[in-house]
């Protein structure tokens, strides 16, 4: 589990998974394509045809209290989409 951290379930990648069979994923930094692709087929037992990979940058965040304006930023990861074969999906809620 140190390659793939969690499936991002938005309603984006919901109206995506259902239309293309395309899943996102949150994944480690230092992983790339193939490492993401082998992860995600042992993982869930399916076929992987493309794997696409983005570095999301943090947001600023700022706050404004009592003592004055508190500044920081969100932090950065990485996402994955995964296109599977045709036919094939991956059930994220079948074991809650």
């Amino acid at each position: 589990m140190g390659i793939i951290i969690k499936p991002i379930a938005t309603e984006k990648t919901q109206n995506t998974s259902e239309k293309y069979s395309r899943y996102g994923f949150r994944v480690s930094p230092k992983a790339n394509k193939i490492e993401i692709k082998k992860a995600i087929e042992e993982l869930y037992n399916v076929t992987v045809v493309s794997v696409n990979t983005l570095q999301v940058e943090g947001k600023a965040k700022a706050r404004y209290t009592k003592t004055g304006i508190l500044k920081g930023r969100a932090a950065s990861y990485k996402k994955a989409y995964v296109t599977l074969k045709e036919g094939e999906v991956i059930d994220f809620y079948s074991n809650i």
